[in-house]
């Protein structure tokens, strides 16, 4: 009986807890708007090479949080940027993806996966906040930036698809102005 009147009351707080979204550190709460300026991240990748966001700089990139290494979602939406990478590579479009996870767990996911991009190690939570991402119960939500050339961001999607968000990304990269 108990359970059953605490349960409403845990599915209320969970879906609270999801939709708060953190402040930025520009004062503003919810995601990172479109032409807003990119924080930059850093990230190394299976091989010891390390990325910044900001060497990136004149091609597009798509900044991708995801919840968890090696759950279903989060590793079919990053297998459809592995498969897609060749077309991404062609289009000169880097891929960066974020989540609360270590750096141990995300080498041996990128590993596990074959993904050819680095994953940034979040685990103080700063780019999320620093892009507007809420935090679910699992970790960060699912949301994607895409990033110009010249740093800013071009689009948001704050509801992602993983099976079709890596051909979603590519076409609004090549829709960008060159």
């Amino acid at each position: 009986m108990r359970s059953r009147l605490l349960a409403p009351l845990l599915l209320a707080a969970a879906g609270a807890a999801c939709a708060t979204a953190p402040q930025r550190p520009d004062g503003q709460y919810g995601l990172l708007p479109v032409g807003a300026p990119a924080p930059d991240l850093e990230a190394v990748d299976a091989n010891g090479v390390t990325t910044r966001l900001s060497a990136l700089r004149g091609q597009p990139v798509v900044v991708y949080f995801y919840p968890h290494d090696a759950t279903p979602g989060c590793t079919t939406e990053a297998c459809a940027f592995r498969d897609a990478w060749d077309k991404l590579k062609a289009a000169h479009v880097a891929v960066i993806g974020v989540s609360s996870q270590s750096r141990e767990s995300h080498l041996a996911f990128q590993k596990d996966q074959h993904l050819p991009f680095p994953l940034v190690a979040d685990e103080s939570g700063r780019a999320q906040r620093a892009y507007g991402v809420p935090r679910g119960l699992f970790g960060d939500s699912r949301v994607s930036f895409l990033v110009d050339a010249s740093g800013r961001v071009a689009k948001v999607w704050p509801d992602v698809d993983p099976a079709v968000h890596a051909d979603d990304v590519l076409a609004a990269a090549k829709a960008l102005p060159r």
